[in-house]
């Protein structure tokens, strides 16, 4: 006589049996797919050439001083394959630096002289000291006047010099077609941000390689108006030395509460950073998320009242101003421009007369950062 089944065990086995079929279906399939996707063996290629790209963007760069933004230029260059080592030369007067380049870019060519090295090069880039660029120009008019086709035709000067304007580019070096941009020192970790204009008849094809030049260590923003390259300077161009300066002061605020300099570190490195991400990905006004983290009587509040009542916006305004004032004077140009200065001059002609000097004689804004009074200006 037959037993009826516990309906509880029937329904316990079926469910053991169920999944230890599709546990061996699983481990079935796994052992196919590995068989079929197994990576062929990876290949040493340490040893081998880099790959290079299906085409360069100029077919020769030459850069004029190795330094470090030239650096930050050429690196990327060479990693991101825009342009192949043997296709761009460097000069510099240090062979130190030179040897250095040899060093840190195998395969980039060296010159011993300015005409050697932008021989046959449709790109020239200025990477030395504003002071050294007339030595630079001198030595491209004698290349020029002594023939040969030392200089192509079709050549582009692109500059990344602090102050000098396209007009001195061009007519100190004879070389028509310049462009001229003012990156910032984190595009040595491809983080930068560079300005840039040049003249009209560079034609859209070249400005877009011009571009993807500059775009290989950081973003790019374009202006017709030259003059916005020189307020850039004081943003952008020299804008890392005040985050700097702030990065200092907090860490040792922090040092002086007790941290160790390390800890200090870290949290100001990280508040900067992730204020920074948190402003571009919310795209809110800096103003609107101040106002999010200070609350009534609050800790922050006690912060920022110190700021201001130190006219903390002040100070970083003028001093915006007093470098964008120095970049026109390196420039040769009036640096009678800002709050409570007289307008604007022309630039001096290339070969006149030069406005260039320091910008410590000119009196100072009135208002914010002094008083009127029976002596004077009595400064704050």
């Amino acid at each position: 006589q037959h037993q009826s089944a516990d309906p509880t065990r029937t329904t316990r086995d079926l469910y053991h049996h169920v999944t230890m079929v599709k546990h061996l279906l699983s481990s079935f399939s796994r052992c196919l797919l590995s068989r079929r996707l197994v990576p062929p063996r990876r290949v040493n290629y340490s040893s081998s050439a880099p790959a290079t790209p299906a085409s360069n963007i100029f077919s020769k760069i030459t850069f004029i001083g190795s330094g470090k933004m030239s650096q930050a230029m050429l690196s990327p260059l060479i990693t991101q394959n825009l342009q192949t080592p043997s296709s761009i030369t460097a000069y510099d007067v240090s062979d130190a630096a030179l040897a250095k380049v040899e060093e840190l870019y195998p395969g980039v060519r060296t010159a011993k002289s300015i005409p050697e090295a932008i021989c046959d090069s449709n790109l020239i880039v200025y990477g030395v000291k504003p002071q050294n660029v007339e030595k630079v120009h001198a030595e491209i008019r004698r290349a020029k006047s002594e023939g040969g086709n030392v200089v192509r035709d079709d050549a582009i000067l692109l500059s990344v010099v602090a102050g000098i304007p396209i007009r001195n580019l061009s007519d100190g070096s004879s070389v028509r077609r310049v462009a001229r941009s003012m990156p910032n020192t984190p595009a040595q970790i491809g983080a930068g941000v560079t300005v840039w204009s040049c003249t009209e008849n560079v034609d859209a094809n070249d400005r877009k390689r011009i571009k993807t030049v500059l775009d290989s260590f950081g973003t790019t923003v374009f202006v017709d108006d030259e003059s916005f390259i020189d307020m850039s300077t004081s943003i952008s161009g020299s804008g890392p030395a005040y985050i700097f300066l702030l990065m200092e002061a907090m860490v040792d605020a922090g040092v002086h509460m007790g941290f160790s300099r390390e800890t200090a570190t870290t949290l100001v490195h990280h508040t900067l950073l992730g204020s920074t991400k948190f402003a571009m990905e919310t795209g809110e006004h800096p103003a609107v998320l101040r106002n999010s983290v200070t609350s009534p009587a609050g800790t922050t509040a006690s912060a920022i009242y110190e700021l201001e009542n130190g006219k903390f916006r002040t100070v970083i305004k003028d001093a915006i101003w007093a470098c964008y004032r120095r970049s026109l004077e390196m420039g040769g140009q009036s640096s009678q421009v800002g709050p409570n200065r007289a307008t604007m001059m022309p630039p001096t002609p290339v070969g006149g007369e030069s406005v260039m000097g320091s910008h410590h004689p000119v009196e100072p804004p009135m208002g914010e950062m002094g008083v009127q009074s029976s002596l004077g200006n009595k400064h704050l």
